[in-house]
């Protein structure tokens, strides 16, 4: 049977059929994405070659030269965290890359060639990627593409909870759960930046280590001793006055007793559980604390748009300073054939800091 043939077929799978089915009538250009048929282990994930994306109006077509893991990724490969509606199916929520073409009605100047990065709602693990022109951001020419792709989703969700969310003030204790993590290492430097003064729990010493580098104040192995009684005894008492917590359930008490009065506790993710047994409510009701939750990946494009933009403005220039004020920090870097592998390496909670997939050579790096 004729190559592209079977191309046909197998595209008429579940998770890349709507790519397919755009562009099934002519015979489109073709890339390399990671695909999923069934939901489930690693193992399930599939490279194959499938249609390019067609930039829509306003959207900008970008050549892949790397992508980065999220937990959401992992989510999303075993069917509990689909993509938003009429959004790519392809898992991969940041990447880093060169302008390819623009669609119509782009208002910018962004040009072929140009160096980006965007966050999206989906598509990132592959050769090309389609994404509206406001989710662009210019890639700092210090940085290689590698670097530059563990930045916007890891990023902007930090500053998000920190700035939008949190609202944090100068002077302020932040309690940042999984310091050593993407978002992690990004909310550890970020509260810095603003004048605040984080804190961090991490399980092992080797990523509290990093976290304290990184402007950490102080650290606590959450396997090993009590944060709570930490974060009282760094805060005279008083507690955080933020905290960021991806842990959910199995935190919440621990969470309330460490929260200061009037304090905010921002919730972003559940890795820990969503169920809570226990008075919950009347405990936070005792500290007058607040409970924020909060997502990036579900928000609007107009909402997305206002955040890049801030970021843009108050972040980004820190990153091409000399010395540079704020720096992704990368764990490891895979290729894309051994995307199965990255996502183990995530599972088993070895990472300290952002996992990349090289999706160009590393030989056609820049700068």
């Amino acid at each position: 049977m004729p190559h592209f043939l079977q191309t046909g077929i197998f595209m008429l799978r579940k998770t890349c059929n709507t790519s397919w089915n755009k562009s099934c009538s002519s015979f489109a250009k073709m890339m390399r994405a990671v695909c999923v048929d069934v939901p489930g282990g690693p193992e399930n994930l599939v490279l194959r070659s499938i249609p390019r994306p067609t930039p829509k109006d306003g959207e900008v077509l970008i050549k892949v030269h790397a992508a980065a893991l999220n937990r959401a990724d992992l989510l999303q490969r075993r069917g509990l965290y689909p993509p938003p509606a009429g959004e790519s199916d392809i898992i991969g929520l940041e990447v880093a890359g060169t302008v390819d073409s623009l669609g119509q009605g782009v208002k910018g100047n962004w040009k072929p060639d140009d160096r980006v990065m965007a966050l999206l709602a989906g598509g990132g693990y592959a050769e090309y990627v389609s994404v509206p022109e406001e989710l662009l951001i210019p890639a700092p020419d210090n940085l290689t593409f590698c670097q530059a792709a563990a930045i916007p989703e890891a990023w902007l969700t930090a500053f998000q909870l920190l700035v939008f969310i949190a609202q944090v003030k100068q002077g302020e204790v932040v309690l940042v759960h999984a310091g050593a993590s993407g978002v992690g290492t990004a909310a550890v430097q970020l509260a810095r930046l603003f004048g605040a003064v984080p804190i961090v729990t991490a399980g092992s010493r080797e990523k509290l280590q990093l976290a304290e580098k990184l402007g950490a104040a102080a650290g606590y192995n959450y396997k090993e001793e009590s944060f709570i009684q930490g974060v009282h005894d760094f805060t005279g008492g008083k507690g955080a006055d933020v905290i960021l917590d991806c842990i959910g359930g199995s935190n919440w008490e621990k969470n309330v007793s460490s929260l200061a009065v009037d304090g905010r506790w921002v919730l972003y993710g559940t890795m820990g559980g969503r169920a809570v047994e226990g008075d919950l409510l009347g405990k936070l009701l005792s500290k007058r604390g607040h409970l924020l939750c909060s997502l990036l990946r579900s928000r609007s494009l107009q909402y997305k748009a206002d955040l890049v933009r801030a970021f843009a403005d108050r972040a980004l220039p820190c990153f091409s300073e000399q010395p540079a004020t704020l720096r992704p920090v990368i764990d490891s870097t895979y290729k894309l054939e051994d995307i199965a592998e990255a996502h183990r390496h995530m599972e088993a909670n070895r990472n300290m800091g952002k996992i990349v997939v090289a999706v160009t050579p590393q030989s056609e790096e820049a700068p």
